[in-house]
């Protein structure tokens, strides 16, 4: 039931499983937009900081969106999704009407001028990053789900519920893991 490797591609929303206990990752949803031979990169969507892009990264001042813990690679480095690519320059559609970096110069002028607002792009300090073959042999684990993406569910807000109702929406035996115990012992 829970090996879906071979339906993985960029695009798509990748979710801890049930059994997945590594810190990182534990409860997880994130939208993969790289994956092929060279490895895979993603980021995870429910983990908000309590900290704005704009106190954090100096040349988005005074922007008041949240800025999210993407993974624990390059925890130095930010990265944005949004859903402006008919506007931003260089962005890579990753998923339908989602998009995955661009011009970070022109992402802020967009953005101090009003024409891309902050709800439509999500900023990320680091990413989730595996090397070749990595991830696969996660899957064969169990250690991942799979589920399609969508604009609804990569932009929310709900991050408490968001891997539970993800994992659900999946149906039949994914229903029982998503209302598994958080740890597993604890029930």
């Amino acid at each position: 039931m829970f090996n879906e490797f071979d339906t993985l591609q960029a695009g798509m929303l990748v979710m801890a499983s049930a059994v997945m206990l590594e810190q990182n990752f534990r409860r997880t949803v994130l939208l993969m937009c790289e994956h092929n031979e060279e490895g895979s990169v993603g980021f995870i969507l429910n983990r908000p900081m309590e900290v704005t892009v704009g106190e954090a990264v100096a040349e988005f001042e005074g922007i008041e969106a949240p800025l999210h813990m993407g993974g624990p690679v390059q925890v130095d480095t930010v990265h944005y999704l949004h859903t402006r690519g008919d506007v931003l320059e260089d962005a890579m559609e990753v998923s339908p009407g989602i998009f995955w970096g661009g011009d970070r110069q022109h992402l802020n002028a967009l953005l101090s001028a009003g024409v891309v607002q902050p709800e439509e792009v999500r900023f990320f300090l680091g990413y989730a990053g595996w090397s070749p073959g990595q991830l696969e042999e996660e899957f064969s684990e169990g250690a991942w789900y799979t589920s399609e993406a969508s604009r609804e569910i990569v932009f929310t807000e709900e991050y408490e519920r968001l891997w539970s109702r993800v994992v659900r929406s999946k149906g039949g035996d994914y229903c029982f893991a998503a209302n598994s115990p958080e740890l597993p012992g604890m029930n």
